[in-house]
């Protein structure tokens, strides 16, 4: 079966966990300064990203969504936001960072419609068939194993589900992949190292985006797990990609 680049990644290269461990140990080491860094480091263009995505699930109407890797929780307040869902159940490893993701949302009056769970994304407690769709923003490339993880996110899905995944992807073409090898090598761990003081965890970042499937060998595998109509769109030169498929 084939292994892709970013599984092999870790955040701790010495360690004894699994990568499934390591990065719930990391998330729940940077949770509190993630947001602030998060938004600095893509320069503010995630919030677009997010919102472009949303737009793309705005036609069918989901009324029960999934949100796996939900961190702190901002993709599942936006979608709470823009399509106005009975439900959004964020799902996440890192209770570090779904402190916070629980702290956002009560405070902006969700928390009747926004829960966060604990769940591993390989192995998710939820029944077949149970989301309207499914959601994942920036954590494809922490999964383990991205095969068994986004066949987790087909089998909740109900037949007709939408499948929609922002990922951060490197571009293919000059001078922007040249620009952002540079920025992912040298300014990303910098100022990582500098505002969290985790120097692991901002190398492991970078080093998992330029590795982890994109384009048609992620919309190929999404066709092998069974999706139809998988297709990819990409923002900021290449910077970002959104995968969508239905079941």
């Amino acid at each position: 079966m084939t292994r892709y680049g970013s599984e092999k990644i870790l955040p701790y290269k010495n360690a004894k966990e699994g990568k499934g461990d390591q990065v719930e140990r990391m998330f729940d080491a940077i949770a509190d300064k993630y947001d602030q860094l998060n938004h600095t480091l893509s320069l503010g263009f995630d919030k677009g990203w997010r919102r472009k995505a949303i737009r793309t699930l705005k036609p069918y109407a989901p009324k029960e969504i999934l949100d796996i890797a939900t961190g702190t929780g901002d993709l599942a307040i936006a979608l709470y936001k823009e399509l106005q869902p009975d439900q959004v159940i964020g799902a996440d490893i890192s209770e570090g960072m779904m402190r916070i993701g629980r702290e956002k949302v009560a405070a902006a009056g969700y928390a009747d419609a926004i829960r966060f769970e604990w769940q591993d994304s390989l192995w998710l407690n939820f029944p077949d068939n149970r989301f309207d769709a499914v959601t994942a923003a920036f954590g494809v490339r922490n999964f383990e194993d991205i095969r068994q993880g986004i066949g987790e996110m087909y089998r909740v899905l109900r037949p007709g589900g939408r499948l929609m995944i922002l990922e951060l992807t490197t571009p293919e073409r000059f001078p922007m992949r040249q620009l952002f090898a540079l920025y992912s090598h040298t300014v990303i761990p910098l100022i990582g190292r500098l505002v969290s003081k985790e120097k692991n965890a901002y190398d492991y970042l970078p080093a998992s985006i330029r590795v982890v499937p994109q384009g048609r060998v992620m919309t190929g595998l999404l066709e092998e797990i069974g999706f139809r109509d998988a297709q990819v769109r990409t923002f900021t030169f290449g910077i970002c990609s959104l995968y969508t498929a239905t079941k």
